[in-house]
């Protein structure tokens, strides 16, 4: 997960353009220029940082609670997770695959992938509250081999909805295909309201040892 960007797997609706703009010793010879058509311009761009997901009321509660534990309680969530964000991933996509035409089905494998994609790049980053890193470098070296969505659980995968819309305004999507994208996201975050109960839970959480403190300083 170290340094790799996502993959190109969010609902078949998204597309990376990348402008690599080499040295150039010597101007073109009386060519006229051409508009380049992976460069979005400065209104697009501000357009695209608007992107917002809504999280639910019913999940609100649980952000706070599990900012609560961690910073002020000191407490940590139990890792590996006894439901982990692949278990979770895979549950949803079993559950929408007994509804719906094949192409919605195909869609939401996608879907499924690529919001494993991004949660595996953005733990480590942007997903993590300062008491927490001690114990993401220890999971990093117990398992060098696997990756956090095979580790953490729904907590840290719902911290990842705060965040992904900022994510997603770099994303070259047009209108269309970005509220076909949001539509699945929310989608599935009714699906983790509707699971909550088993989702969620205090006891998921344990008091971190003296040691550990002195790690976190």
């Amino acid at each position: 997960m170290r340094g790799v960007a996502p993959s190109k797997k969010i609902a078949a609706v998204q597309q990376k353009n990348v402008d690599v703009t080499g040295d150039m010793p010597h101007p073109p010879r009386k060519k006229r220029a051409r508009v380049d058509p992976t460069v979005e311009s400065e209104e697009t761009f501000i357009n695209r940082v608007e992107v917002k997901v809504k999280i639910p009321e019913e999940l609100k509660p649980w952000l706070v609670d599990d900012w609560d534990l961690i910073t002020r309680q000191k407490q940590l969530f139990h890792l590996p997770a006894k439901k982990k964000v692949d278990d979770v991933l895979e549950d949803y996509a079993s559950y929408k695959r007994t509804r719906g035409n094949s192409d919605n089905k195909y869609a939401v494998n996608e879907v499924v992938a690529g919001i494993r994609e991004y949660f595996n790049v953005m733990l480590g980053t942007q997903l993590l509250y300062k008491f927490e890193r001690p114990q993401y470098a220890e999971i990093l070296a117990n398992h060098p081999d696997k990756s956090m969505s095979q580790i953490y659980g729904a907590p840290h995968l719902l911290r990842l909805f705060v965040r992904i819309g900022a994510m997603l305004a770099y994303t070259p999507l047009d209108d269309k295909s970005l509220a076909l994208l949001l539509s699945y996201l929310q989608d599935f975050l009714k699906y983790l309201v509707k699971n909550s109960s088993s989702l969620f839970s205090a006891s998921d959480y344990e008091v971190a040892p003296p040691e550990y403190h002195r790690k976190a300083v």
